[in-house]
């Protein structure tokens, strides 16, 4: 048999889902929900916990409760590479209308708020030995968030890596400042001759650190999707590593392999 709590979780649940709670929408305080349901304020906190968990509703601080909108979906597949390397020598106006954030969402580049930081690090053991520089070669960590922008919470995070002798001949590839970029990566690359030939993708799923709770606007037991980007150019030579934290309950990944035929 339901305890109290249960049976209120499942009859908000249930305005939620018939459209009665509309996403967005605020809930009574805890208190006129105890009034509402003839219960305790902390009988209330459990229901309604139940409700954050299956990210259902969310707790926004010093605001309120609120009905979970549904986050903005991104579809990445692994035809935006070469999406983005036909549009690298493309004119600028070109290069301006879409970039690949866009591509995956479906918004338009007003629709989003742009947010890069670049700082300068020493290359750690790992990041030296994949771009087969000495361990502490000066790196270019670049960081970007991008979020839809009636959102508050990013559509993802990245932490990309460039080797800083590499891309030093053109002085605007180190300003955060001339982000978002239009053709993005590769065509930053191809402005200091520098052609992908590949891109190596590895994904990993793992539990979201607190920050990334705090950071994404994850609901309890939702994991995160850790992508690690390897760009290798024409002469074999890694150019680009790049490490996207992308969160599980709004992203979609979708790879089509063409097959040969016999």
């Amino acid at each position: 048999m339901a305890t109290k709590y249960e049976r209120i979780a499942d009859a908000l649940r249930e305005e939620i889902r018939a459209g009665q709670l509309k996403p967005g929408t605020r809930l009574p305080a805890e208190t006129a929900l105890a009034e509402q349901y003839d219960t305790s304020v902390p009988t209330i906190r459990q229901a309604t916990g139940v409700l954050v968990a299956e990210g259902l509703i969310e707790k926004q601080h010093g605001r309120g409760t609120f009905v979970r909108k549904e986050p903005t979906r991104v579809v990445r597949d692994n035809a935006r590479h070469q999406w983005e390397k036909d549009r690298a020598r493309a004119s600028e106006a070109e290069r301006l209308k879409t970039g690949a954030t866009e591509r995956d969402t479906g918004l338009t580049i007003n629709d989003l708020v742009f947010e890069a930081s670049y700082e300068q690090v020493p290359a750690t053991a790992e990041l030296a030995g994949m771009f087969g520089v000495p361990e502490g070669t000066t790196l270019l960590q670049r960081t970007y968030r991008t979020r839809y922008r009636e959102e508050r919470t990013p559509l993802n995070r990245s932490q990309s890596y460039l080797v800083l002798d590499m891309i030093a001949s053109n002085p605007d590839l180190l300003r955060e400042d001339q982000e978002p970029w239009p053709g993005g990566t590769q065509n930053q690359l191809w402005t200091v001759g520098i052609e992908l030939d590949r891109v190596v993708e590895t994904f990993q799923a793992r539990p979201p650190t607190p920050e990334e709770v705090e950071e994404l606007g994850l609901p309890a037991g939702v994991s995160v999707l850790i992508l690690r980007k390897v760009g290798i150019d024409t002469t074999d030579r890694v150019v680009e590593v790049a490490d996207v934290v992308l969160p599980g309950d709004r992203t979609e990944l979708t790879f089509t392999t063409k097959l040969t035929r016999w």
